[in-house]
């Protein structure tokens, strides 16, 4: 399977390197994936996938292993697998971890909100917090 292969085009992106990923509702049915990266509580899908603990509106809890989390979906992504990353409302979290895979895939820090925005969804990053984890990322 590739990631460019998804049978409903709805919520996916294509990050810098043209890797395409999909940003969802934790609870809305969608197509099947390879690997899910889960942001909050909810039902966890017949494939593959990793929770991470991440407060809605606000950044994960434990930065390292949110990293690590990016980039096991990276490589996934760049494997051929699809990828998708769910939270609660699909906005904030999502948008963030979206915008968190795309700096870490070149785009420079300081465009990511916009992107992410114009991208994914316009209300994608929600709180200030999330928007200065997402500045400090690059240092990462």
């Amino acid at each position: 399977m590739s990631g460019s292969d998804w049978a409903d085009e709805i919520g996916v992106v294509e990050l810098p390197g043209g890797v395409r990923m999909r940003g969802r509702r934790i609870g809305d049915p969608a197509s099947p994936a390879d690997f899910s990266l889960l942001l909050a509580a909810g039902p966890v899908p017949g494939w593959a996938y990793r929770r991470l603990r991440w407060p809605d509106f606000w950044v994960p809890l434990d930065r390292a292993d949110a990293l690590d989390a990016f980039r096991e979906a990276l490589r996934r992504g760049y494997a051929g697998q699809r990828v998708e990353v769910a939270c609660r409302g699909g906005t904030g979290r999502t948008g963030t971890a979206l915008a968190a895979l795309a700096v870490l895939d070149g785009l420079p820090a300081d465009d990511a909100v916009d992107w992410v925005r114009a991208a994914y969804r316009p209300g994608a990053v929600e709180t200030p917090w999330q928007r200065r984890w997402l500045r400090r990322l690059s240092a990462a």
